[in-house]
């Protein structure tokens, strides 16, 4: 018997994604997955991907995760911390959602509305110190898709003071998978297939989280919906302190990522593209200099439901475990 996990929010493609890294773990167990409209459907109608694992979903309450040692939660934002505050103190729990991630309750109010329901420890094991925190955690809240790709190429930049932290120019985009499973008109196929459409450009509720955990004072982010399933490229920029800003920059991701077995920079010329990092937990990252402006550039790939939903909720999962964080993960991806 390995260590017990359970999954709220199984319907969803972060929950179907953590239905499926879990199945392959060596060190993990199952031990119940919920939904709301899907429960009492075998997993295996909802996710196809997942014949074979012969489990029924049931319905998201407490009782249901009473077995688990560890409880996902892959909720929609301002769901997850009710549900929290019901297991007991004793179960650790790795929210996927947003509802635990910010310290500052007026920015959670400003992106997201509501009552600010409190930080948990931050789930990016690659920034400083927080293999540590994550390693001593009972509650872990997992980042943002939009806001790794983002913090992994600029945090070290601006800890070494190799960018000014004002004036941080982001775009990216995302698959569809990212606005989740729901039906909307704007993700139909019909829609999607063949366009390149912005939205909440200005206001994105990723852009609190970003600043917090790369040191960011100003940030223009600009999201763009991309006709794919899944993965994100975020090209991010930002203003120089001194000459020779790409080497410079290029010496401060190599030296922060070391040791981060998830996280690669490229070999100069060689450019990130999200095919790479399709089906895996990994990072690619190429930097440059504009020739005209002088700024930074940082190009960054992940996969949106990988490293940017259930494989960095696995990963911290694993560290919060004693495992090793590789565990049960790939740093290569699919392809073609």
């Amino acid at each position: 018997m390995g260590i017990r996990v359970a999954v709220a929010g199984a319907s969803g493609y972060a929950g179907g994604e953590l239905l499926r890294l879990i199945a392959g773990h060596p060190e993990l167990d199952l031990v119940a997955a919920t939904a709301h409209s899907r429960a009492g459907a075998p997993v295996a109608a909802v996710h196809p991907q997942l014949v074979g694992l012969d489990l029924v979903l049931g319905a998201t309450e407490p009782a249901a995760f009473a077995d688990a040692d560890l409880v996902f939660l892959a909720l929609p934002h301002g769901e997850s911390a009710a549900l929290a505050a019901a297991l007991p103190a004793g179960t650790k729990v790795v929210d996927l959602g947003a509802d635990h991630r910010l310290r500052d309750a007026d920015a959670w109010t400003r992106y997201y509305g509501g009552a600010h329901a409190g930080a948990w420890t931050y789930g990016l094991p690659e920034l400083p110190g927080q293999r540590a925190a994550i390693a001593g955690a009972q509650r872990v809240a997992a980042t943002g898709c939009y806001a790794v790709a983002t913090i992994l190429a600029l945090a070290p930049l601006i800890a070494a003071g190799v960018v000014e932290p004002d004036d941080v120019v982001v775009v990216a985009a995302s698959g569809t998978s990212g606005a989740g499973r729901s039906p909307k008109v704007n993700l139909l196929g019909s829609e999607v297939m063949g366009d390149l459409s912005p939205y909440k450009v200005g206001a994105h509720q990723h852009v609190p989280e970003i600043k917090q955990a790369s040191g960011a004072a100003t940030l223009s982010f600009t999201p763009v919906l991309a006709p794919m399933p899944r993965g994100i490229l975020a090209t991010v920029t930002a203003r120089p302190t001194g000459s020779a800003p790409a080497d410079a920059a290029r010496a401060a991701l190599t030296g922060a990522y070391a040791d981060a077995p998830f996280v690669h920079v490229l070999p100069e010329g060689a450019w990130p593209h999200t095919a790479a990092t399709l089906g895996s937990n990994a990072c690619h990252l190429q930097v440059a200099t504009d020739v005209d402006s002088g700024r930074v550039i940082v190009v960054s790939a992940i996969d949106n439901l990988g490293k940017g939903a259930a494989g960095q909720a696995v990963q911290c999962a694993n560290i919060m475990l004693g495992l090793p964080e590789t565990t049960g993960l790939s740093v290569y991806g699919v392809a073609p």
